[in-house]
Formats: C-alpha cells, structure tokens, sequence
C-alpha cells in the first residue's frame, strides 16, 4: 500500500515507537519531513574487495561466511566484545564489536554477508574490521543476485543493500538515533511512497540537466555513484532557489500593480537640504539619496534595502527622505528593533529636521511649515512630540489621535507601529531599520483601506553579501553607502589571548581614568545547564553541532555571562570604578535607564549582551570587550565594534578568547586585517555559510537552499529560469502544480 507524502510516521507500522519520539525531536514528524532529510555526506563502501586485498586504515567492503562468532566480557564491567571470523576464498578476518550483544543473534554460521567498516590493525600487526555494518547477501550465499529479491515499485530500481556495498548516506543525527537507523526507515519509503508529481517544467529540467523529482529522491539518499548524488543534489538545490526568485519576481509584480503617492523632488531642493546639513554627504550617501528620491517620485511602491557600514550615514539619508515626504504632506513611520534604537532615531531625526529648518527660516523659505516638521516617539514607554515649540510628553491616546489628524509628519517607534490601534491619516513613507522582508500585506494594514501604499526603505548595517541580498532579498532594489563619513578614525582592534589579559584589564583601567567609557559583551546572560539529550549530532554522529553563541560539548562554566562578569568585574577587577549591566531580560524602562546613565557618563563600563550590537551611540566610549570572541559571527563582531570609535577620541576594540584553535585564529586575525565590513561579510559567507546572516530557523530555509546560496552559477540560473518562465506564464495560470508548490514554499519562508 502507497503512503504519502503527509502521512505521519507514527502510523508506519515498521517505525518502532522508541524512533517516534526521537524523529519528532528533530522535527521529522511526517513522511515528507523524513524523505526530505537529506544526507550530508556518504561513506564509500561501493568497491567489494577480497580479504586478501585488504590494507590496514582504508574503508572497504567484504563478502564472506561466517565461520564462528561469540561473546566474551571485557575488563571493563558490564561491556562486552564480540567477535566474529568470516572467510571468503583467499582467507579469513575477524570482525569486532563493542557492547553489541545482539549481533551474536543476528549474525548466522554458514550465512554470508556484506560486511562495511574501517580495516585496523592490532599490535601484532594483524587485521580486522572494526565494527562493521552488515546484511546478509541475497539467498544467504556469495553470488546471489540482487534480483532474487522483490519489490513493489519497479520504477524505483535500488540496490537491496542500504548499509554496505555501496554509496552509504550519512545523515543529520540525533542521540539514540543514528543514520543506520535512518536509513532502515527511509529504505522502505521509497519503495512505498506514491509518485511525487513533478512540478518544475520539463524544458527547465532538459535546459539545466535536472533529474526528475522521484529519480533524485531515490538518488540522493541511495545513489549508486557520486556523479548520481550530486546530480540528485543540484536539483534539490536549483528547485530552492527557483522558487525563491519566483516569489521575490512576482512581489516585484505585483507592487508594480500597487499605487503609492508619488513624492516629487528636484535636485536643486536636494542640493538645498544637504547644504542645510551640519556635515557634508559622502558621495555614496549623495548616490543612495537620489536613488531613493528618483523610486518615490513614482506612482508605484518603492521597495529599497539601504545597506552601509556601521555609521556609515544610513539614519540621515533616512531623514532627508522623511522631510521630503513632510513637504509632499506625506507621513512617515520609522520602525526600529528596539526602544533604545527608536530613542536614538528620534534624536537623529529632531536633529537633522532642526538643521535644515534653521537653513529654511534663515533664507524665509515657506516650503517647510511647522506642520509638517513635527516628530513623534511612539514606544511601550514613551510618547514624545517635537513641534517647532519644543518637546511634550503626551499620553499614548493623545499622541494617536494627533497621529490619526495628520499633525505628526515623522513618527519613530517600534513595530508596535503595525498595532491596528495606530491610524495614519496619509502614510507615504515607511523607514524600517533591521527588517527586510516587510511585504505587501503588512503594508497594506499600515494604511487601513487606503488605496495606496506606502514607499519602503528599509536599512541594514549588518553587512550582507552581495550575492546573497540580490537572491534572499531580490524583491528589493538596492543603495549601498560604501564609506564612512571624514573625520572617523579606524578602530584599533587586537587579539587577546588568557596570559595578555590582565594587561589589557590595565590598559582600560588607564583610559577610564582619562574619562572614557567601555563596552565589555558577554555571549550570555546567565550560566544555563546544558540539555545533552536534546544536543543535535554531526553528520559522523560523533560531535554535538555548534550553536550561536555556545559549544555543547563545553561546559557552560567556560562560557562569560553577563552576570558573572559583571560581579568579577564589579568586585575583584574595578572595584573603584562604576560597572553596569545590560541585557535582553532586564525591563524595557530599566533598560533605558541603564542606557541613560552610560550615556550621560554615570558609568564606567557597561557589561551586556548583544542587545547593543545595532544602533547604540555613545561617543565617549572608546573600549569594546569581547569575551569568548570566537563564538560570534564576523559580522556580529564588526557590528559590536562599530559601537566605539564614534567620537574624538582614539578608540580601541580588544577580543578576548580562550580558543587554541587555528581556524579560530584565522577568524580573528580576518576582522582586524579588515577594511571593512562586506570583506568580513564574504569571509564569513565562504567559511561559515549563509545562516550566519540570515539564521536557519527565522529563514525556514531547508538545507539544501541554504547551501544553494554558495554557488552563484546555480543562482543565476535559478533567475535566469524564474524570468523567462514569468515572462511566457506571469500568473503560472498554465503551470498550476508549480504555482502551488510555490505558495507552500512562500508559507514556510514566513515572507508576509
């Protein structure tokens, strides 16, 4: 009886009920999610050898008898050896395992088998096969066919053999469930599973050599050579990111067919409000402003990405195009990650917007009012409105109402923005710092009925590499600011192994007392046990996975908190000097005024997690700490010392590690050689991968899509495919399978 691709794995009668649980902790629930499991790798045990031909190290295959087999109890109490002799023609082995008393029960004298594994030696120089998978040869015997055996499906023709003599998948691992495990449940599925229906198009298949779906599902897990599995492999891949430029086409489409209210600007007014600017634009900050001023002017939606280093400039080109919007009798909403970056928005835009009415009221230009230069801050703990008659705190319903009147032009908060409960009376503009993907119908509710949508700008100071924001992000135009305003001077940055620090604790203490400030980050907040159970295993079943911010296999005492690191600090290392501390746990109202106190110079050093990674500017502090560096990305810890270095004084990043290791080294050593962050941005793409950026869980990116983002000739044939299929189908009307597939894959991506 066929399965699907739906049905559960619980209602497979052969899955033993101890694997259920173990497949729901890696989130295989269904047949699909197991099916599309795929390998990582695959051990080659496809060339049978004789025993004669065997060498001591290599990894082989062996057909032989079963001469004897037993059990004997080792030294150790309660660990058993087994230990059985199997011969072919040309000689004998022993084959060894450990603690395994149930293959003596498995393993028949007189049967033959296929027998996988690493051949070693022992002291006396003779060999063995040590713990070697193994299945009985088809009619028990050396030369049976693997045509004596039947199966249900002719159109999958795989060889009998899943764990020996042959390509042996290796898959994804979890404790107490091992790829041999996996693959006694995924060899019988595809002998079951219903014919998956095609959906790519069979002249995207012949262009690009693609197998067809159930050919490559067949092959990727069970292929018989490695050409075969990277065949299987490529199609997976182009498939991800196939549709991926179909959804990010087709958002392009539609917002073409969405109006939005034009924002009208010359380039004398531009020149006009950069002269009114106390500092003068980079060139590259001159080309994103009309960029975005040159999207606005149209009747449909912009949709930019502006993406610049770390103090690049972004927040000022942001406000120039808020003021424009103000003078077209636009509103725009400003929607920062966090109240501490909507705080600083605020006063970035207050004063840019004063600079550049002082100019206007100078030279008695009536092009802006009052009206239209008012500010608003809109978060869980503030409501603040700036006229030209100075700041009021007003109530939250206050605040709305004047909102709802039109009588705010620039309105700064959260995404509580987005609440239904906030009305705009003519939203032209929307600004979003940190948040790409921002779609049509979030959009939509932002305007509530209107027959417009608002302009998007959305801004990132997390470098990103170019190939990657044109695929993951290619629904957006994109504005680059590529160098840092004059005067700003390059952050000195040093490598700080454990004998070196105790001078680098002296070296801040020294410039504290010269009146600067420090940054000390920790990678946590508490001490926290680890679930060993839970730990993911490596592709070999032999390592826990690493996470963000944590080796399993280390101890969380290893691991700096920032709890204990302020206590350290605080007590034993500055004793005489002011150390606070900040993290993500902390209330938002606490939050602010630990961030107040650092800012006005009531404290010395602020220890934190990564909550101050975006947007926090504080031009005193001239010293960030990095403890355990080697546990966050390259563009994290570029993001983390662009927080220094942002006044006049000589600035200095130091990061800390514990880690011998030379990757890690070779890490580090690429932030401090470093011009700046999209060279970092590349380096972590190459070595670390795209979840580095985009993060497997938030994305819902399978595997397979996120390795596809490493090969840009697949990407650009992926797009390449995606417009001409779009150009001849714009609706998919006539290719419905494919239009499915892909509002699935829109679902699981979390687009809108």
């Amino acid at each position: 009886m066929a399965v699907s691709l739906d049905t559960p794995l619980s209602e497979l009668a052969y899955v033993p009920k101890r694997f259920v649980g173990l497949l729901t902790r890696m989130g295989l629930r269904t047949v699909r999610d197991l099916l599309f499991h795929f390998p990582v790798r695959y051990e080659d045990f496809s060339e049978t050898k004789l025993i004669a031909e065997l060498d001591a190290g290599e990894r082989a295959t062996v057909q032989g008898t079963v001469e004897d087999i037993h059990a004997r109890q080792s030294w150790r109490k309660r660990f058993m050896i087994i230990e059985a002799s199997i011969a072919d023609a040309t000689g004998s082995l022993r084959a060894v395992w450990f603690n395994q008393p149930y293959i003596t029960q498995q393993l028949k004298r007189g049967a033959s088998y296929n027998f996988s594994g690493k051949v070693s030696a022992n002291e006396e120089g003779e060999l063995y096969l040590s713990n070697p998978a193994f299945e009985l040869l088809p009619h028990g015997r050396v030369g049976g066919s693997e045509s004596d055996l039947p199966f249900t499906n002719y159109h999958l023709p795989i060889t009998s053999f899943r764990h020996t003599g042959r390509l042996v998948p290796i898959y994804p691992e979890t404790r107490g469930l091992t790829s041999k495990g996996l693959r006694f449940l995924v060899f019988p599925l595809l002998h079951s599973i219903e014919l998956l229906p095609e959906f790519l198009p069979q002249n995207v298949l012949l262009k690009e050599n693609l197998p067809e779906v159930n050919e490559a599902l067949r092959d990727i897990h069970f292929p018989r050579t490695h050409e075969d599995a990277a065949r299987a492999k490529r199609r997976f891949s182009f498939e991800n990111l196939f549709l991926l430029q179909l959804s990010n086409l087709r958002m392009r489409m539609e917002l073409q067919k969405e109006s939005a209210r034009p924002i009208p600007v010359s380039i004398e007014r531009l020149k006009e409000l950069a002269a009114a600017l106390p500092f003068p634009l980079t060139p590259s900050q001159k080309k994103s402003l009309w960029e975005i001023c040159q999207d606005i002017a149209e009747p449909h939606p912009m949709n930019r990405l502006l993406q610049g280093d770390v103090g690049s400039g972004k927040t000022v080109i942001a406000a120039l195009a808020a003021i424009l919007a103000a003078e077209a009798g636009l509103q725009t909403a400003v929607m920062a990650p966090t109240e501490i970056l909507a705080r600083q928005h605020y006063a970035t835009f207050k004063k840019i917007a004063s600079s550049v009415e002082r100019r206007v009221a100078s030279e008695k230009c009536p092009s802006l009012t009052t009206h239209h230069s008012s500010i608003a801050l809109l978060t869980a703990s503030e409501s603040l409105l700036t006229t030209h008659k100075g700041e009021v705190a007003l109530s939250k319903k206050k605040l709305k109402d004047t909102v709802a009147r039109g009588e705010a032009s620039i309105i700064i908060g959260t995404h509580a923005l987005l609440s239904e409960n906030v009305m705009w009376q003519n939203l032209g503009l929307v600004v979003i710092d940190e948040q790409h993907r921002f779609g049509v119908k979030q959009r939509a509710k932002l305007v509530h009925g209107s027959k417009t949508l608002p302009h998007l700008l959305s801004m990132s100071a997390t470098p990103i590499p170019r190939t990657l924001t044109l695929t993951v992000f290619g629904d957006l135009d994109l504005s680059t600011i590529t160098e840092l305003p004059p005067g700003r001077k390059p952050v000195k940055t040093h490598v700080v192994p454990p004998e070196k620090r105790t001078g680098a604790y002296q070296f801040i203490r020294k410039h504290i007392k010269e009146g600067r400030q420090a940054f000390v980050i920790c990678p946590r907040i508490q001490p926290t046990p680890i679930d060993a159970d839970a730990t993911q295993m490596n592709a070999g079943g032999n390592y826990p996975r690493k996470s963000a911010f944590l080796n399993p296999r280390e101890s969380a005492s290893e691991v700096k908190t920032v709890t204990e690191e302020h206590e350290k600090l605080s007590t034993k290392i500055f004793p005489d000097l002011r150390v606070g501390m900040l993290h993500g746990k902390i209330k938002v109202k606490e939050k602010d005024a630990v961030m107040r106190r650092f800012r006005d110079g009531e404290m010395d050093i602020l220890v934190s997690t990564t909550v101050v990674e975006v947007g926090v500017d504080i031009p005193n502090a001239t010293i960030m700490l990095i403890e355990g560096a080697d546990r966050f990305g390259l563009a994290q810890l570029y993001q983390l010392r662009g927080r220094v270095g942002r006044g006049a004084h000589e600035s200095f990043c130091f990061l800390f590690t514990d880690s011998a290791s030379k990757s890690t080294a070779a890490r580090l050593k690429a932030i401090v050689a470093a011009k700046n962050g999209f060279e970092l941005a590349e380096y972590d793409l190459k070595h670390r991968g795209p979840g580095e950026f985009l993060g497997t869980t938030q994305t819902g990116f399978p595997d397979s899509a996120m390795e596809a983002l490493m090969d840009p000739p697949l990407i650009s044939a992926s797009r390449e495919a995606a417009k001409e299929l779009l150009r001849a189908d714009p609706a998919l009307a006539k290719h419905p399978l494919l239009k499915q597939k892909l509002e699935e894959f829109e679902h699981a991506l979390h687009l809108e």
